[in-house]
């Protein structure tokens, strides 16, 4: 595992997840998939405040924006990183925003979703890939 600390310049990024170009990760179980936003980009973005998923139970393509994120200083759109239906959001994040950064990986996953082009997933970056595009 690789970790990444903005102090030090180092970044949690686990090895068992795929991560995208707009830094959503994806955990990826037989044809679902749990998907967030990267330790990276919570550090980024700053403190969360509201995280916004109408999409559930909607159908999307890849790259499709499925909701959005608002820190205090700004939103950003959250990209599907791969095509298939929403079936549930983290309605803890209602409650609970700042668990996106306190534990991205975990209590901050955003949405649950089945997969419905599988050959999509050959297109995700693995931790390495990621690890080098941030730099």
């Amino acid at each position: 595992m690789f970790i990444f600390d903005q102090k030090n310049k180092t970044m949690n990024l686990p090895e068992n997840l795929k991560f995208t170009k707009d830094h959503e990760w994806v955990l990826i179980e037989g044809n679902t998939a749990t998907i967030g936003i990267t330790d990276f980009a919570q550090g980024e973005l700053g403190e969360i405040v509201y995280v916004e998923i109408e999409t559930e139970g909607e159908t999307l393509e890849k790259e499709e924006v499925f909701g959005t994120i608002e820190a205090v200083k700004t939103v950003s759109d959250l990209f599907m990183p791969l095509s298939g239906e929403i079936t549930e959001f983290n309605s803890k994040l209602e409650e609970n925003p700042e668990a996106v950064n306190e534990n991205p990986y975990a209590e901050g996953w955003m949405i649950k979703m089945t997969i419905s082009n599988p050959d999509e997933i050959a297109e995700l970056l693995d931790a390495e890939a990621y690890k080098a595009l941030i730099g």
